[in-house]
């Protein structure tokens, strides 16, 4: 059921984002005559701490000394990332080439026809995970080539579990009496219980879809109404807030980002956090950075209501329309998504793979345990909400969300008048 309502609401959303967008039929550029010119490109994308990317376009450019790849380096915010991207398509400058596009900024380049449409059969799309090609479609034409993706994990201190005799949960209730075992233990003296990303930034909206989701609820209907002012969605943002309320999740991670969840966790702080699989090459180095090398392992997310849900994290790569020298950029993109990529991706960063393959091989089985569980969560994820002005559309999310878990808010008035302005931005009652 679950996959879908994946499919409807990726063709019913995206046909309404354009309506919303005032967008008509297919983008200016057709394949056939977009793409095409050969030289140097630009290659542009947030910064990542293990500098992945510098290495693929440097081994792209020893191969292809005429068709030279430049890195243009954003800065690590996502919500920079995509307004420099958004500034650079508004003025048509070409001097971003291939983009390195959140997957849920892909209906609103697309829809306004900033990004090129690709053809399907040169990039052997049938090889990856079906759940981050759908994140790459409008109006279910490919507009981006999955490069990396995202699914979370639930990291856990398998050593103090097991000194209390419990397994990892798969409810919220089950984590709390987990908690209450393992925080009685000398060993877990001034630890909190759990903790994932609540700064008011896109790491909250993730953690609230996770939320909403893990309860049974939606942001977004299978028609792509808005629809979180529900028992549901409540129930999943009263689980947030009630965890802050009782100190199941420490009062400072309201401060807390990708970075600062790590920390606490490596540091012996925190019990369980939900984190993405780069918090993994971080916790497992035994240079003296991480004090839970040995000592932590990785299980589902937990629910509210049952199992939990992933929001669907990932990249893709995408051709700016203003851009000169789209055959180089094609064959750029093939380059930098192929499988030996996406193992330096995973190697050097934890970076997910898109590719099925990579996933399934039991030589990176066995170099990194956690693949079959990640390929399940990420199968499983629902994505944000796929809208063309998915910036204000997150903005609304993180502003009701952080009043809520501030106690600025109720619940339910932070649930309707997020509503309310969903209703407004995407122009459905």
């Amino acid at each position: 059921m679950r996959q879908r309502n994946r499919l409807a609401i990726a063709a019913v959303l995206t046909c309404t984002a354009a309506l919303t967008a005032g967008c008509g039929g297919s983008a200016t550029n057709e394949p056939s005559a977009a793409l095409e010119g050969r030289g140097p490109i630009t290659f542009v994308a947030g910064k990542d701490e293990e500098s992945v990317n510098p290495k693929i376009v440097e081994a792209w450019n020893k191969a292809h000394p005429d068709e030279q790849v430049r890195f243009i380096e954003l800065s690590s915010s996502a919500d920079d990332q995509r307004q420099q991207m958004v500034q650079n398509a508004q003025t048509k400058s070409d001097a971003f080439t291939v983009l390195d596009l959140d997957n849920v900024w892909t209906a609103e380049f697309a829809a306004n026809r900033w990004i090129t449409e690709l053809p399907r059969e040169q990039f052997g799309i049938d090889q990856f995970v079906p759940t981050t090609v759908e994140t790459s479609l409008y109006r279910d034409r490919l507009y981006g080539v999955p490069a990396t993706s995202d699914g979370a994990m639930l990291y856990f201190r398998k050593d103090l579990l097991a000194k209390a005799g419990a397994q990892p949960p798969t409810t919220w209730d089950e984590m709390r009496q987990v908690c209450d075992k393992v925080l009685a233990l000398p060993e877990a003296a001034g630890m909190s219980c759990f903790a994932g990303q609540y700064e008011k930034y896109e790491g909250l909206t993730v953690n609230f879809a996770e939320a909403v989701h893990g309860a049974g609820g939606v942001i977004t209907d299978p028609s792509g109404k808005p629809n979180v002012n529900t028992p549901e969605a409540k129930r999943g943002l009263d689980a947030l807030i009630d965890g802050f309320r009782s100190g199941t999740i420490p009062r400072e991670a309201i401060t807390y980002k990708e970075t600062e969840t790590r920390r606490a966790f490596m540091e012996g702080k925190i019990l369980f956090s939900r984190a993405w699989p780069s918090q993994y090459s971080h916790a497992v180095k035994t240079d003296g950075s991480s004090g839970v090398a040995g000592k932590f392992d990785v299980a589902p997310l937990p629910g509210v209501a049952g199992p939990g849900v992933s929001s669907l994290g990932g990249h893709s790569l995408a051709i700016s329309s203003f851009a000169k020298n789209k055959a180089t950029a094609v064959d750029f993109i093939k380059f930098a998504t192929a499988p030996e990529q996406q193992r330096l991706r995973l190697d050097q960063g934890s970076l997910a793979p898109t590719r099925s393959a990579l996933y399934d091989d039991p030589s990176m089985q066995a170099k990194y345990p956690y693949l079959p569980l990640l390929k399940r969560s990420i199968e499983g994820a629902e994505p944000r909400p796929r809208v063309v002005k998915y910036g204000e559309v997150t903005d609304v999310i993180q502003e009701h969300a952080y009043a809520a878990l501030r106690g600025e808010k109720s619940s339910e008035q932070a649930l309707a008048d997020l509503q309310a302005r969903l209703q407004e931005l995407t122009g459905q009652q």
